[in-house]
This record gives C-alpha cells, sequence and structure tokens, in this order.
C-alpha cells in the first residue's frame, strides 16, 4: 500500500565515518540548512506517490521525516516534514546506546573489549533486546540521558520538543523516566535522528579513534525490511541503519550511500503498513537524490 511513515531518513556513505579534516565551526546546523529547492521537490514527490492521504497523516501528527543530502558534507541541503515531531520510535532509540556506550568509553568508565563490541553490534545489527539492555545497564541510564542532552549532543532538546529518549530498558522492566516533553519510553524525531547521523559522517559523533567501529556496527543490517527492503535492487549502495518496529510504530533511519550520493534519510511512522510506507519512501528519495545533483 502506498503509506509513508513519520520519519527522517539519512543516508550515509562509508567515507562519512572518517575523520573530519575541518574545524568543527566549518559544519553548519542541519536547522539552518533547508533547502528550499529540495523541499519543494520532496513535498511534490510525497504528494504525487502518496496524494492527500499521507497529508492527513502529516496533520494527524502521526509522520515525521527529515531527509539530507550530505554529498558535500560541508553544505548539507535539508528538507523535513514535522522533523521535531517526537514519536514512540521502538528499536531506533537504540542508537543512542550505542552513542552512550562509546562516550563512556571515551570517558574511562567501559573498555571496548571484544565482548562490549560483540553486544553493540548485537544491538544494532540484529536489533537484540537483551544485548541492548545490557549495554544500557553498564552505560547508565541516567547517564544516558545526560550524554543526549548535554551541550557536546542536544540529541534532546527541549527547544526543538526533545528528540532521542531511553527511558527504560529493552527487557520489560519499569520505565525509569519518560521524556520530559512527552512522556515516551523510547522516542525520537526524525530531525534529531538525521543530526546523530550528520555528527557521524562528519566524524564528530565519537572519539576519531572509534570511527571505523561505528561505522562496521552500524553497517551490514541483519534484518532486511524497511529501507533494506526498498534499497535490494539498487546496484552499488551501502547502508548504514537502524530501525524500529512495535504495533502500528515504524521508524527507520540511516545514511545511505549510492554511487556518488549520500545523503541521510529518516522516517518515524504510526500507521499499520508504515513499515511497508518505509520501503516505498526510501526508493521515493533515492531517485530524487540522483535528479537533483
Amino acid at each position: 500500500m502506498k503509506l509513508l511513515s513519520q520519519f527522517t531518513v539519512i543516508i550515509l556513505v562509508a567515507i562519512c565515518f572518517t575523520t573530519p579534516t575541518v574545524a568543527d565551526s566549518k559544519y553548519p546546523a542541519l536547522r539552518d540548512s533547508v533547502d528550499s529547492e529540495l523541499q519543494t521537490a520532496f513535498d511534490k514527490a510525497l504528494t504525487d506517490y502518496y496524494g492527500t492521504e499521507f497529508w492527513e497523516l502529516v496533520k494527524a501528527k502521526k509522520v515525521g521525516l527529515t531527509i539530507a543530502d550530505v554529498t558535500n558534507h560541508q553544505r548539507p541541503r535539508v528538507a523535513a516534514v514535522n522533523g521535531d515531531l517526537m514519536l514512540y520510535a521502538a528499536s531506533l532509540p537504540k542508537i543512542a546506546i550505542l552513542l552512550g556506550a562509546f562516550v563512556q568509553i571515551e570517558r574511562g568508565n567501559l573498555v571496548l573489549d571484544s565482548h562490549l563490541r560483540q553486544e553493540m553490534t548485537r544491538m544494532i545489527r540484529k536489533s537484540s533486546n537483551k544485548a541492548a539492555t545490557r549495554v544500557l545497564n553498564r552505560v547508565g541510564i541516567a547517564e544516558l540521558a545526560e550524554i543526549l542532552e548535554s551541550d557536546r549532543y542536544r540529541l534532546y532538546d527541549r527547544k526543538y520538543g526533545g528528540g532521542l529518549w531511553v527511558g527504560r530498558d529493552y527487557g520489560g522492566g519499569p520505565v525509569w523516566k519518560r521524556d520530559p516533553l512527552n512522556h515516551i519510553s523510547h522516542g525520537a524525531s526524525a530531525m534529531q535522528v538525521a543530526r546523530w547521523y550528520y555528527l557521524a559522517v562528519t566524524g564528530r559523533l565519537v572519539d576519531p579513534q572509534y570511527q571505523n567501529d561505528l561505522a562496521d556496527i552500524m553497517g551490514n543490517p541483519a534484518i532486511k525490511h524497511k529501507f533494506v527492503k526498498g534499497l535490494k535492487d539498487k546496484k552499488d549502495t551501502k547502508i548504514y541503519r537502524k530501525s524500529g518496529t512495535w504495533k502500528n510504530f515504524h521508524a527507520d533511519g540511516g545514511v545511505v550511500v549510492h554511487r556518488k550520493n549520500e545523503y541521510i534519510i529518516v522516517g518515524l511512522i504510526e500507521h499499520p503498513e508504515g513499515g511497508e510506507g518505509l520501503s516505498e519512501l526510501v526508493v521515493l528519495v533515492d531517485d530524487l537524490m540522483e535528479k537533483m545533483q
């Protein structure tokens, strides 16, 4: 069924995980990089493909999307629909736990030994709830919240409606704290997930010595649905991503590298057929990126 979900789409290339060669100040904020031409083309593509049903979901605040052409890392071009809308995102916020682990390693509170690396990899590639819970317990749930709200990352930012949040483990344990603004236990907004990936591709998410580890963990997804399914027939394509599914909530976000194009795509949707909608969305965006070059 032609149906789009709330999401942010991010496409990332392997080279994006290399250490940046310019000062941090050279990378503009994604929020300040909305491109009117890309936004107009994106809106038209969504209308032509999904029709009015999509915009009804947008008005009902059941869809959040963000896409960013990051082929030129210093000049991203962004388009968004409900980019700051925070929704329940199921397993997608495991990327926040991954970040927390790398920060705790950087701080000297964890050691990136083979066991921890395997746990982090299972958490992302296979979306293992058990591995995610074990890694989260080692990071510390309160410590993770502090990292997400820190000035360094601002991946949960009250000024912009929240963003990435992990307020309980993935093992069915009690809620530690729902996010302060929307009261969601595992939440995300498309723009904040896109920011996570933009920090990653420009070498600012983790310490440079862990860039290759980050790229390896995020690549080669074992779950072949949503964005991966949509791109399966696209040759010369690499995707670094994390998805999430729970009942009617569907999410996916990542970086796609297709030939000379690099883009970020994030999508969040609350709809029974949102998973299929995300598969369709990434094809639509990939075609759009080809046309806009």
